[in-house]
């Protein structure tokens, strides 16, 4: 038994009776001890105990159609305004169908079930059990497209220009109307949070930038900045000392476009890394299958994405994360105080300048070339 003895030093199963008027986080520490119920906690620990320290740049990345079920609202905004999310990257169209809610346009629910041939003779468009009428999508497209060919607009910008200044007309409506923080895009245009997507053609607001492309008008979006702002923000977060913390919901491309910024630093442009600090993620994909939506944290590692000798403390909770997410915030922000806002989009210039300056003094031969591995 005494060989065995150090397989029981884990916390003690002590289950509490659940009562009327819990907490989210109480519930969680006093009943989710095992199975994936057990991961979500040791993930709730994880965010708030050690990627919300205050040296800490979390970066989040959403995939998946959270937006449309409300989550935007309810789940993400609260995160940037606590100061627990510093940047983001999303597909487009979590963005496009989160501007609906800022739009006061309705979505209902409904049913997996319905038939859809009856549901397009009358005009509903269906997101599983979410539906909603035809018209919502072209009021915002209406809507992107005219305020995309105002002048701020008319020029070459990264994605998250692109979506600061769609937040600042969307916050300039809800200040006319009375009203705050319907949607995303306003948030994370107050709290200076830069928000990318990885596919920016991939998604009804590319389809209106192309729209607007075919009459000469509108931005042109400059993915390479993107590619460049993103490692910036990692480069700057770790040359300071601080740490740099990733949570995913879902995988696909955004997941990947949050991990290649590790690989951007240290294989494409030869500067010294170790990778990302903490790595938190929600899915229901499995990793045998090859994917990157699965691919543990373990194999990001021979990537140079996740810092090997960090990996114990990467959790990767298998559920679905219009699940996992609103626990998640609800865990976090009874238990962590809000951190003051790092307004990382208003530092793009002075980070991309910093990395374009050590990226030609390595070039020059002036700085240690990238090295892959743990820190010493």
């Amino acid at each position: 038994m005494s060989e065995l003895s150090r397989y029981l030093q884990g916390p003690r199963i002590a289950p509490k009776p659940i009562t009327a008027g819990m907490r989210a986080d109480e519930l969680i520490d006093s009943t989710f001890f095992a199975y994936n119920a057990g991961k979500l906690a040791r993930g709730c620990r994880l965010f708030v105990e050690k990627m919300l320290v205050d040296d800490s740049t979390v970066g989040l990345s959403i995939a998946g159609a959270m937006t449309p079920a409300g989550l935007g609202v309810s789940t993400l905004s609260p995160l940037i305004q606590a100061g627990f999310v510093d940047w983001i990257i999303s597909t487009g169209a979590n963005l496009y169908h989160d501007a609906h809610f800022g739009l006061g346009l309705a979505l209902h629910q409904g049913s997996s079930e319905w038939d859809d041939t009856k549901l397009l003779e009358d005009g509903v468009i269906r997101i599983y059990d979410v539906v909603f009428p035809y018209d919502v999508l072209l009021s915002t497209d209406a809507f992107i497209r005219r305020i995309l060919e105002e002048p701020p607009f008319q020029k070459p910008m990264g994605t998250a220009e692109l979506h600061y200044l769609m937040g600042q007309y969307l916050a300039e409506r809800e200040d006319r109307l009375g009203i705050q923080d319907t949607c995303l895009l306003t948030v994370a245009y107050r709290a200076g949070v830069p928000i990318y997507v990885s596919s920016p053609g991939d998604s009804s607001i590319g389809m209106n930038v192309a729209a607007l492309w075919l009459e000469s008008k509108g931005p042109t979006i400059d993915v390479s900045r993107d590619v460049n702002e993103t490692a910036a923000i990692v480069y700057d977060a770790k040359r300071r000392g601080g740490q740099s913390a990733v949570l995913i919901f879902g995988g696909g491309s955004p997941k990947n476009f949050l991990l290649q910024t590790e690989p951007q630093i240290q294989e494409v442009l030869g500067l010294p890394e170790a990778g990302h600090d903490y790595f938190l993620q929600f899915t229901d994909a499995r990793p045998d299958t090859g994917g990157l939506s699965g691919a543990t944290p373990a194999e990001a590692v021979s990537w140079g994405k996740i810092d090997p000798s960090k990996l114990p403390d990467s959790v990767v909770v298998y559920t679905d994360s219009t699940i996992g997410a609103p626990l998640l915030t609800a865990y976090a922000l009874s238990r962590r105080a809000p951190r003051p806002l790092k307004r990382l989009f208003d530092r793009r210039d002075d980070l991309i300048g910093r990395l374009r300056a050590d990226y030609q003094s390595r070039r020059a031969g002036n700085l240690e070339s990238g090295k892959r591995g743990p820190k010493e």
